[in-house]
């Protein structure tokens, strides 16, 4: 496929979820060691571009909202024209939606790979056999189109970038905190706080552990460990730190709504342990290298959606008896969430 290349304009149409266009940090990395010379543009929606701000694999990033500001019919007649005008070569399609295919064939991008589907096959000119969504790892599963359109894939690690403005925001936000002062206790002399960050968030419920679970576990870090917890998440999760806090009978610290990603990142690498779902902010943790985190997994798959690498992480997962992964996002039960008890973590935090 390389050689019919010619101009190498690459256009990458990107999937929506936080950690999903994490997973594809890998591709990008490995089409841009394809391509050293090349001009890449990637599309993601507005959310996602912390994720890739910075990646220095892409020359562009490009937003498509669908569901906001290309919402209407004539915006996204207007996306097309404004990707006439970038005149691209090939676009290697991650996402699987009939709409970004006919985009791109509308935009006249000479190549279009991606995954077959009956309803998009004619808008490909280069179909990828579809494999299931759950028996590869997501990585892998983005990794594929390109691997199968004849690239050359040498790895697959998550990339995340942050800059010392990041770093800077969190270390001031911890020294107001007064966090990171040594211990004034003789024998801990010369050490720093046990720092400790938990989130509590989730893009969907059924994946969200209970929050009396988490006030248990935060009560316990700060009076067994003597650990400064601070509780972590969007302008969403505000209320539900709050109330984690309230059950609580030490004082935690709320940081819900004040990190951004780069700065949630930057907390993530100082933080001696980090505790979290299945979620954005853990596979940001790990691509960053964080010092120790323990994952709690219910309705997800590791094998699917899990951290990688596994260095450092600890994951914690209960059998049962559902069918995982589950994609059920209003169940009632979440009894898989639940059966991961606060012993089982703090057994793991003194395993570690």
């Amino acid at each position: 496929m390389k050689d019919t290349i010619k101009s190498k304009k690459i256009l990458i149409f990107n999937v929506n979820w936080l950690g999903d266009v994490l997973f594809s940090t890998a591709t990008l990395r490995n089409i841009r060691r394809n391509y050293p010379d090349s001009f890449i543009a990637c599309i993601i929606p507005s959310r996602c571009y912390p994720i890739l701000k910075g990646n220095p694999h892409l020359d562009e990033l490009i937003i498509f909202d669908e569901k906001e500001r290309q919402r209407s019919s004539l915006a996204k007649l207007r996306f097309v024209q404004l990707l006439k005008t970038k005149k691209f070569d090939v676009v290697f399609l991650l996402h699987r939606s009939f709409t970004r295919a006919l985009i791109c064939r509308l935009a006249g991008i000479p190549q279009r790979i991606g995954y077959y589907t009956k309803k998009r096959g004619f808008l490909l000119t280069k179909r990828i056999a579809p494999v299931g969504r759950d028996t590869l790892h997501r990585i892998d599963y983005y990794l594929n189109i390109i691997e199968k359109a004849g690239l050359r894939v040498k790895d697959r690690y998550l990339e995340f970038f942050i800059d010392d403005t990041d770093v800077k925001f969190v270390e001031d936000f911890l020294n107001k905190k007064s966090i990171g002062k040594p211990r004034p206790c003789a024998q801990e002399r010369g050490k720093d706080d046990f720092l400790v960050a938990i989130n509590p968030g989730g893009n969907w419920l059924p994946k969200r552990w209970p929050q009396a679970h988490w006030a248990i576990l935060a009560d316990k870090l700060i009076t067994e460990f003597g650990a400064k917890v601070i509780i972590t998440g969007s302008y969403t999760d505000i209320s539900t730190a709050q109330k984690i806090k309230d059950l609580m009978k030490e004082k935690p610290i709320i940081a819900s709504g004040v990190f951004n990603l780069k700065q949630l990142g930057a907390l993530c690498k100082r933080l001696d342990l980090f505790i979290t779902a299945d979620t954005g902010p853990l596979h940001i943790a790990n691509a960053l290298g964080a010092k120790r985190i323990i994952a709690l997994f219910g309705p997800t798959s590791p094998e699917i959606t899990g951290p990688y690498p596994l260095k450092n992480i600890a994951i914690l997962s209960k059998d049962v008896g559902c069918k995982i992964p589950c994609y059920v996002a209003n169940c009632k039960d979440n009894r898989c969430m639940k059966a991961i008890t606060v012993d089982d973590v703090i057994k793991e935090i003194k395993n570690g």
